[in-house]
C-alpha cells in the first residue's frame, strides 16, 4: 500500500485565528499561510494540519474529530483552555483503562485528550 497521512483539514471561518490556536496546542509553528489556507507544520510525531476558510458554519457534532494523549490530562486541559479551549464533557471510568475530556476550539471543533490508565 502506497498511502500515508499527509495532513488533516479543518473548515474555518479564521484559518489564521485556528492555526494560532493549534500551533499553540500542539507547539507547532505556521508553515504556510495563503489567505484562504494556513498549514501548520507537523508536530513530533504527528501529521500536518490544514484550516481552510469556507462560508458556512459548522452545523451539528464533527463527523471527525482528533484524539490527543497526555500522561496529564487535568493539567494539559487546563492550559488548553487557557488557549481558548472550552471543555464539554469529562469522561471518567466509561472505558476500562481510558479517560479522556471532550473540549471544542475557538470555533467549535471537538477534539480529545486522553489518558491510559491501569
Amino acid at each position: 500500500m502506497s498511502l500515508t497521512m499527509g495532513m488533516v483539514t479543518i473548515d474555518c471561518h479564521d484559518p489564521q485565528q485556528l492555526a494560532a490556536f493549534w500551533c499553540g496546542v500542539l507547539g507547532t509553528e505556521v508553515a504556510a499561510d495563503y489567505g484562504g489556507f494556513v498549514m501548520v507544520g507537523p508536530p513530533a510525531g504527528g501529521v500536518r494540519m490544514g484550516f481552510q476558510q469556507v462560508p458556512e458554519d459548522r452545523v451539528g457534532k464533527n463527523r471527525v474529530h482528533l484524539d490527543l494523549n497526555s500522561d496529564d490530562r487535568a493539567g494539559e486541559t487546563e492550559r488548553l483552555v487557557g488557549l481558548g479551549a472550552r471543555v464539554l464533557e469529562e469522561h471518567v471510568g466509561e472505558v476500562p483503562g481510558l479517560d479522556w475530556t471532550t473540549l471544542v476550539d475557538p470555533e467549535g471543533n471537538e477534539f480529545c485528550v486522553g489518558q491510559g490508565h491501569d
